[in-house]
């Protein structure tokens, strides 16, 4: 088993970016990276969870649900900026892995980060469709929750396919667009919505503790360390606005895609952190401000609806906004598809290139550079989740991967700096060891108050993953072929020593 913790040196993740066919473009810059973190982290957050988790868990202090989630990101993303300046190879946090925790943490990560960016997609894709069929006022049988199949959240998938075929810059451009659109929607519905803030509404600003309403109340519904303790399930009160925090949270993935185009990125050592960090910077503020004018604008328990920013304008007289903020809702959740198909197609491309899965998968496009093979099947393969899967009760699947995913790379950090002090980093996360031991526990917390069925789901999809290695990856991944890796140096003797504290 020992073999299967090899570690790829950072020099041969980067080495392998410069082998014939599996070259990509670099022709991305910081604004790049930082419209494609704005175009995939504002999107059915802003517009959906804001409302929802403010009527049934936090009240108007679903504002501070949103600073948790967002200082809870800025830990991670910290750790993502240091490791991407320092290993700018296409796969994000897959990538990491492999160059500090080894090659079955590498896998189990990447196997995760599928889990999150394909149901992502596909999840957001059906959200598109209903907001375009609210826009356009569409049959049903076209678009929105009861077409079945869901031909309108087809059709963008694959349009959006052809898109990133054509290379990442120009997806950027595409995506500029979009983004310009619906941060113009969002700043109108913070003005307009501040000259109509009834201060009312924000008392109690954080509503009492209650009893779960009925039919929540199941074990397999409580968030796993209620379960495990033995509490009696509530909503509202300190424990509803870190669960607000949990399920918001899923307004904030996106940031760390950016990681994943690191291998197209001009100068990623400088451009990386930029993009990461202004991203999630930009987000978080507008997502407090909604928040607060939203919770402002009408009183919170009137808010769970599946549009919630539209309803509250309707609600004091100002219907013109409505269409508005169905068209922003459209642009911002066009980007947010493009950008998680982008992820997933990097990380994919990795993996293959690593031969963890077949390696024909990481063949590029002779004229655009881009992984086409990977696009097709990835986009085959999201567009029949979003067209013929209900999947509203896997959204939260796409949380605890995303926060796995944060924990990985927090530890990363840890593990690179004892290992390879002396590689060049442009970007140094600050207050090492304690940022990424805050960011491993602040997620780990939102992680156990996610309920306790996405956990059993996310197991059930991890023991699929390693059976796949076992079977397929481990027998032809690089290193099983004889290809050169880099075996633990001394001190370095498993994950444990590699973590041990204090560091430099």
């Amino acid at each position: 088993m020992a073999r299967n913790w090899r570690v790829k040196t950072v020099e041969q993740s980067i080495r392998e970016t410069d082998e014939p066919g599996h070259q990509l473009k670099r022709n991305l810059r910081t604004w790049d990276l930082i419209v494609f973190g704005v175009g995939v982290i504002v999107g059915t957050g802003i517009f959906v969870l804001t409302g929802q988790q403010a009527a049934i868990n936090a009240g108007p202090a679903v504002v501070l649900s949103f600073l948790i989630a967002g200082i809870t990101c800025a830990f991670a993303a910290l750790c993502y900026a240091e490791l991407a300046s320092a290993v700018p190879v296409a796969g994000s946090a897959y990538t990491f892995a492999y160059a500090t925790l080894g090659e079955v943490v590498a896998w189990i990560i990447g196997w995760d980060l599928l889990l999150e960016l394909m149901l992502g997609a596909a999840v957001v894709a059906r959200g598109w469709s209903a907001y375009l069929q609210s826009l356009l006022n569409l049959p049903s049988w076209m678009a929105g929750d009861e077409a079945w199949p869901d031909p309108a959240a087809i059709i963008i998938v694959l349009l959006l396919a052809l898109l990133l075929v054509r290379g990442s810059k120009t997806a950027s451009r595409f995506t500029g667009v979009l983004v310009v659109v619906k941060i113009a929607v969002v700043l109108l519905v913070i003005v307009v919505g501040a000259m109509h803030i009834d201060t009312a509404n924000y008392s109690p600003f954080i509503p009492p503790a209650g009893p779960a309403p009925a039919g929540t109340e199941g074990i397999l519904h409580q968030p796993i360390v209620q379960a495990f303790l033995g509490l009696e399930p509530t909503t509202f009160g300190v424990f509803g606005v870190i669960a607000a925090s949990s399920v918001v949270f899923f307004a904030f993935i996106g940031f760390d895609i950016v990681a994943t185009t690191a291998e197209e990125t001009k100068n990623p050592q400088r451009d990386m952190p930029r993009g990461i960090l202004g991203s999630l910077a930009i987000c978080t503020v507008l997502y407090m401000a909604v928040a607060a004018v939203l919770t402002g604008m009408v009183p919170y328990g009137e808010l769970n609806t599946g549009a919630p920013l539209a309803e509250a304008f309707d609600a004091i007289g100002i219907t013109w906004a409505a269409k508005i903020i169905a068209l922003g809702a459209v642009a911002g959740i066009t980007t947010v598809i493009l950008v998680l198909m982008l992820g997933q197609t990097r990380v994919v491309f990795a993996m293959a290139r690593d031969h963890l899965l077949p390696a024909g998968l990481a063949r590029v496009h002779p004229k655009y550079g881009t992984p086409w093979v990977i696009t097709a099947i990835v986009a085959t393969i999201v567009a029949l989740l979003a067209g013929f899967v209900p999947l509203s009760a896997l959204s939260e699947l796409v949380s605890i991967g995303t926060l796995f995913a944060f924990v990985v790379v927090c530890v990363g950090v840890l593990v690179l700096r004892r290992t390879r002090p002396e590689l060049p980093r442009r970007f140094r996360t600050p207050w090492v060891p304690v940022v990424p031991v805050l960011g491993v526990l602040a997620c780990g917390w939102l992680m156990l108050n996610l309920p306790l069925e996405t956990w059993l789901r996310f197991l059930i999809w991890m023991v699929i993953g390693v059976a796949i290695y076992l079977l397929y990856g481990r027998r032809h991944s690089r290193f099983a072929a004889g290809q050169p890796a880099r075996e633990p140096a001394v001190g370095d003797q498993g994950i444990a020593d590699a973590v041990d504290l204090p560091l430099p």
